[in-house]
């Protein structure tokens, strides 16, 4: 009845996370609540492994071995280990230490599965706090340049002819002046939408980087919407790197470009510069496509017995009883006793892994 209360009380759990209420909370709190809500799912399932029949059991042993190989390393010792067995579960020669094989290694592929959407969901909320801060910072920078506009000024005095030595020619984001006197502070004739003006073409040269990037894109079953964080994130980064590229070009920072000669020409820069971001967030792209990738991806089906052996256990590798089929110490023989500790976690009173998390 132990382990028929166990799982009770995690669909319990599971029905509690699935009916809260988060409010303003639910699009950082909601994507937790969903993984407490498929992690106690899951850890009733594995319960539920230890109470069916030989023939159940024997019956899901494909369908365990495909997770394990999924999420499990490849000399990971319960995946080792289920692997020499498999063929003798699945043709009805399953003793008691299969079963607790079985269940340790369903176990441990939830777990690996749970640590995997958690780094997604921990790497979207990390993008999405990042754009929120960039974009407060593009914010900041256009109300600044709207009271102040002096104080950032994106104006430029391209040099004239000898012909009109007495006379410059300023070029702002937003107007052209002819003709102004020499010796005039180009900073005095900046206009509180200049900051803006470069920030918006900034904002069109990082969606052109974000049209050219859903090549890449690939769909996911991860229930993040990971590639969304960080396409996004181009936008506002777009509008900081416009800005700052113009700043860079007035402070002749960039030989050769220190006199821009036309609106056109500082709006073309800004929109270059805009999606020039693309080379800085294209690390977030791999970075973000790596770990989706990282989900569910399926390891190879040869093992290398040294590394198995080396990992398993001090004395793995040794010649086990007679009568068992490997030739292996690894618990799991038709004449051998029920499976030592792994180290990766002790069954507890029920019968049940003590160290699966209920996610809740």
């Amino acid at each position: 009845m132990t382990l028929i209360e166990g799982v009770r009380g995690h669909l319990e759990k599971a029905r509690t996370a699935a009916d809260e209420e988060f409010g303003w909370r639910r699009p950082w709190s909601g994507s937790a609540a969903r993984e407490g809500v498929w992690s106690n799912v899951r850890s009733a399932e594995v319960m539920l492994l230890q109470l069916a029949s030989d023939e159940e059991a024997a019956g899901r042993a494909s369908e365990v071995m495909a997770l394990v190989k999924k999420h499990l390393d490849i000399d990971d010792p319960r995946r080792v280990r289920l692997g020499r067995r498999i063929r003798y579960i699945i043709s009805g020669g399953m003793t008691p230490g299969d079963r607790d094989l079985m269940t340790r290694a369903l176990d441990a592929s939830y777990n690996a599965l749970d640590d995997e959407l958690a780094r997604v969901r921990s790497l979207r909320n990390i993008l999405w706090t990042a754009t929120f801060l960039v974009l407060l910072g593009v914010a900041g920078l256009a109300l600044y340049g709207w009271f102040s506009p002096s104080s950032l000024s994106l104006c430029f005095t391209p040099q004239n002819g000898p012909e009109a030595a007495d006379r410059i020619t300023v070029v702002c984001p937003t107007a052209e002046y002819h003709n102004v006197r020499a010796g005039t502070d180009a900073s005095s004739l900046a206009k509180p939408r200049d900051i803006l003006t470069v920030e918006i073409a900034g904002l069109a040269g990082a969606a052109l980087t974000v049209i050219a990037s859903l090549r890449r894109i690939r769909g996911t079953n991860a229930p993040y919407m990971l590639p969304l964080a960080s396409a996004v994130l181009k936008f506002p980064t777009g509008a900081l790197t416009a800005f700052l590229g113009l700043l860079l070009i007035r402070g002749a920072f960039v030989p050769g470009l220190s006199d821009l000669d036309s609106r056109a020409q500082v709006l073309g820069w800004a929109a270059a510069f805009g999606a020039a971001q693309y080379l800085v967030t294209r690390l977030v792209d791999d970075r973000a496509q790596e770990t989706l990738s990282d989900v569910g991806r399926p390891t190879e089906a040869m093992t290398d017995p040294e590394r198995a052996a080396l990992k398993e256990s001090p004395a793995a590798g040794e010649a086990g009883p007679p009568g068992s089929p490997d030739g292996f110490q690894d618990g799991a023989g038709p004449h051998e006793p029920a499976h030592p500790a792994d180290g990766d976690g002790e069954s507890g009173t029920d019968g049940a892994p003590a160290h699966r998390r209920s996610g809740a």
